[in-house]
């Protein structure tokens, strides 16, 4: 009984072992099926097939590569064609009225592509190209590049005449600046001299400041007080207005001083007084000739 056992175990064991074998061989040959189908799908010969069918999936992958790589070919063909045929249409640099449309008008179906004109060509339109093209002969274009290379020249003096104008004003603006240096020197020792001379210990007594007053005619001694308190007046107005037009942008301010054509002396007065890089940002924002005038009047042989 145990040998019976053990001989039906071994015979399903083999019955299983063959059924799983032809199961596997069934597959295979599906598949064999499955690909000798897809090989006619994709055009293959006869004897393409057979060759793929000894060397196994090679020559399918190849073909399927061809495949891959004509169809990519196809779809890049047909988009330069797109945007060809829409440069013509669109008529873009005049190729489509001026080269094809003597050439394919006539041509059915192919003509649909060519620009829209307005009204039928005449011989004498079609050998000068499309009525929309903007010169007729080579003279005209030769003409218009003439007219632009003036037009371009004209731009470039402009330019240039511009720049040799900043470069007076930057120079206008250096020299203002080296009068208030000149002008903080001067102050200075005036500052030293008082200090050391008239203010100092060894200065000349107070009596002797009082008679040299005495001394004066009086008309003359009148006519200097006087003198003296005006200036003095208007040195506290002119700190006020240099208070003022400090606070002041610098576009605003010039935009004043450009209203003050009568009285450029007080404006440079005021320009005088105040910081060398704030009068220096109101005359580079006022009127050229205003700020050419006034820089004059600040010229330290004027002063």
């Amino acid at each position: 009984m145990e040998g019976q056992g053990t001989e039906s175990k071994a015979d399903k064991k083999a019955e299983k072992k063959a059924a799983k074998q032809e199961k596997k061989a069934q597959k295979a040959m599906a598949q064999e099926e499955k690909r000798r189908k897809k090989l006619e799908q994709a055009g293959a010969t006869p004897e393409e097939i057979q060759r793929a069918m000894e060397y196994g999936t090679e020559y399918e992958e190849e073909g399927g590569s061809r495949l891959a790589v004509f169809f990519v070919t196809f779809i890049i063909i047909v988009i330069w064609l797109a945007i060809l045929t829409l440069l013509i249409k669109m008529d873009v640099g005049g190729f489509g009225s001026t080269v094809l449309q003597p050439l394919l008008k006539d041509v059915p179906y192919v003509n649909r592509i060519l620009p829209e004109t307005d009204g039928v060509e005449t011989d004498s339109t079609e050998s000068k190209g499309s009525t929309e093209y903007p010169y007729a002969t080579l003279d005209e274009a030769v003409a218009r590049i003439k007219e632009l290379e003036v037009e371009l020249q004209d731009e470039k003096n402009q330019v240039s005449q511009k720049d040799e104008r900043n470069a007076e004003l930057e120079d206008l603006a250096s020299q203002l600046e080296q009068y208030k240096a000149n002008e903080a020197a001067f102050e200075a020792e005036k500052q030293k001299f008082d200090e050391e001379v008239v203010f100092s210990d060894k200065a000349p007594d107070i009596n002797e400041y009082k008679t040299f007053y005495e001394s004066i005619d009086p008309a003359n001694a009148e006519a200097i007080y006087k003198q003296v308190i005006e200036q003095q007046q208007a040195d506290e107005q002119l700190d006020a207005y240099v208070k003022m037009y400090s606070e002041m942008k610098p576009k605003q301010a010039a935009a004043i001083f450009d209203t003050m054509k009568d009285d450029l002396k007080l404006v440079a007065k005021i320009l005088k007084a105040m910081k060398p890089e704030s009068s220096a940002s109101i005359l580079g924002a006022m009127n050229q000739d205003t700020a050419a005038k006034l820089t004059k009047i600040m010229e330290p042989s004027e002063s």
